[in-house]
């Protein structure tokens, strides 16, 4: 009896914290990135730290990036919207940017050199 019933109890458990734990597989707590339109974004500044032609990408240490949820500093992997922006930028500048979420892959969509 003790055995049935404290089956019982786990599987109960199990059962009424499911909702609970599938639900947090879209909840990432404080670093969710939920993306807003990126009309709505601020330029960040940011520091040059790689720029790679070949794949279209460029490494960026920047300020947070609030409409993507990111609230601290950090560095990162970026795509560009347009490739050759690739060609106005190199290591060490000092740039103002807006990222957004295209496809899956965080993306600059404006950038301007840092005055």
């Amino acid at each position: 009896m003790k055995v049935t019933l404290t089956a019982t109890l786990v599987i109960l458990a199990a059962a009424l914290s499911a909702p609970a734990i599938a639900s947090d597989t879209h909840n990432h707590g404080a670093m969710q990135m939920v993306s807003t339109s990126p009309a709505n974004a601020q330029l960040v500044d940011g520091t040059v730290k790689k720029v790679d032609k070949s794949t279209g990408k460029v490494t960026l240490a920047h300020g947070p990036l609030t409409n993507l949820g990111m609230n601290m500093n950090m560095t990162m992997v970026f795509r560009v919207k347009d490739n050759n922006w690739l060609n106005q930028m190199k290591e060490g500048d000092k740039i103002r940017f807006v990222a957004d979420k295209i496809n899956g892959a965080f993306t600059i969509v404006q950038f301007e050199p840092a005055k």
